[in-house]
């Protein structure tokens, strides 16, 4: 796909997620040919819908798909998804967002589930965990810039100016990790890093912007809990930490990730 054909994709995918989410966002990505984008390129479709999705606020079961495909079943269907802490859940396609993990999406407790690939899950995730965070990271810069204390733009004092550089950096470092995953392993460290990275933004912009952060009326909260479900998906960065740490030691070394 050449630069032009990519960028109207990301153009047109991002309009539908502006307006669309839920069951009707997943109807438009079938229309879209999401499912034969995700059989036939999906080093490029998994990236770009999961971090559209992060950076848009919209929301879509998709994640059913990249499992169900990974597992080599056929898509548009739903599959038990591991949960930290040793839960199941299932994301719905169709309904009112469930009662589970603060009533944001269609998601339902289950008693269990069968083992599933997890790799192309773990990453897809990273993705949209990686999203959500420049999002929240957005937000904050745009507050430092407009919001005025002692004559001077916030975005001028060196503590905001800290909060909002190590979070860059945390996202940068993240984004890095989930471009270089070419294994389990490799997802695995992705989705630890990108899960990392956005509990660290959540934290940090929600210093930067103050009191009006912990308001219904701003965005920030909605991506606070997007990150902390995504985060408990497939593992949470502390989960998937100490499993890294396991396997590790058990291979008594580490693999080169990436070749400079």
């Amino acid at each position: 796909m050449d630069t032009e054909s990519w960028q109207l994709l990301e153009e047109g995918l991002r309009k539908t997620m502006a307006t669309a989410s839920g069951g009707e966002l997943d109807a438009a990505l079938s229309d879209l040919g999401w499912l034969d984008m995700l059989d036939e390129m999906p080093d490029t479709a998994i990236p770009l819908v999961f971090r559209l999705l992060g950076e848009t606020g919209a929301h879509a079961p998709v994640l059913n798909d990249v499992v169900l495909r990974a597992a080599g079943r056929v898509g548009g269907g739903t599959v038990p998804l591991p949960y930290a802490g040793g839960a199941w859940v299932v994301w719905e396609r169709k309904g009112l967002p469930g009662p589970a993990l603060g009533g944001d999406l269609p998601i339902q407790r289950v008693t269990d589930g069968e083992p599933v690939p997890l790799a192309a899950g773990r990453q897809a995730l990273g993705w949209w965990l990686v999203g959500t965070s420049r999002s929240m990271l957005s937000l904050a810069r745009q507050h430092a810039l407009d919001r005025v204390q002692f004559g001077r733009p916030v975005a001028s004092f060196q503590a905001i100016r800290h909060r909002l550089a190590e979070t860059l950096v945390a996202v940068e470092g993240a984004e890095a990790t989930l471009l270089a995953a070419s294994d389990d392993l490799g997802c695995l460290m992705g989705k630890a890093a990108a899960g990392q990275a956005a509990l660290t933004a959540a934290r940090h912009c929600q210093q930067v912007l103050g009191g009006i952060g912990f308001t219904a009326e701003h965005e920030l909260h909605r991506h606070v809990k997007r990150a902390l479900v995504l985060d408990g998906l497939l593992g949470s960065a502390r989960e998937l930490t100490r499993e890294a740490g396991a396997i590790l030691r058990a291979q008594g070394s580490a693999p080169r990730l990436v070749r400079l």
